[in-house]
């Protein structure tokens, strides 16, 4: 099929035409069984990632970024080969809890090999996003134990919705949070959000496939880790104050 016409969300694409609406209830399944058609490499970044095209009969094409195993390098503190499973986790974490802040991704097996594959987001210049989607990645964040929260890593997409991107530094079972959200620092979290934490915990308990398919991308020591940092989220009740736990990058 041709590539999408820019027509908006409402047929389904993001509004520039360039890929799927991340919100349609049918995104996990086309990442999941559309053919990648095109690739071509993303040069910025510390580790290999590819633009791809996918192409699928009953959707049409879309963009998407690639992130394989083997275009990983090696770093001290993370296990090799890893990263890529972390962006799938984070997304993951984001689903269950249903707070759509993170682009839809997928495990895949592209042109390199096993890898992430993640929806792409036509980023828009500015705009004004909704405090709580702000207040919602901060805490992922936390849970995530995001090593490389930046700027860049926010992108505003259509209608000002907010999007965190690159988590491949998450989950690590050692304290590593650094971060720029750090806008709600000691303050309580919402009844909303605080709700959705402790529902987020019981499902983590449960043996359902969302929680093992979360626990099977993360090892025994990081999945402690996480029940152990959603755990203190949940009795303190507030977001962690940085002063004397972490030093945030500058905006």
């Amino acid at each position: 099929m041709d590539g999408p016409l820019a027509s908006g969300a409402s047929s389904g694409f993001q509004e520039q035409g360039q890929a799927w609406d991340p919100l349609r209830p049918d995104i996990v399944d086309l990442l999941t069984i559309a053919e990648q058609v095109e690739i071509e490499p993303i040069y910025y970044g510390s580790n290999h990632t590819f633009l791809v095209s996918l192409e699928c009969d009953q959707a049409g094409r879309s963009l998407a970024v690639y992130k394989p195993a083997r275009g990983e390098y090696p770093l001290y503190d993370f296990p090799n080969g890893t990263l890529y499973r972390r962006e799938i986790a984070s997304w993951v974490v984001n689903d269950i809890l249903g707070w759509n802040v993170i682009p839809p991704t997928v495990n895949s097996h592209g042109a390199y090999g096993v890898g992430s594959l993640q929806l792409f987001i036509e980023g828009h210049q500015s705009g004004e996003i909704a405090l709580q989607e702000l207040r919602r990645l901060c805490l992922l964040d936390v849970l995530y134990n995001n090593a490389d929260r930046k700027a860049e890593h926010c992108l505003v997409g259509d209608r000002g919705k907010l999007w965190g991107i690159d988590h491949g530094l998450t989950f690590n079972y050692q304290p590593k949070l650094r971060t720029v959200l750090w806008h709600f620092a000691g303050s309580r979290i919402a009844a909303d959000d605080f709700a959705d934490l402790k529902r987020l915990r019981i499902a983590l308990g449960r043996n359902d496939e969302a929680a093992s398919s979360l626990r099977n991308l993360l090892s025994k020591r990081e999945w402690g880790a996480l029940l152990g940092r959603l755990d203190r989220l949940i009795a303190d009740g507030c977001f962690p104050d940085p002063r004397y736990k972490a030093v945030p990058y500058r905006w």
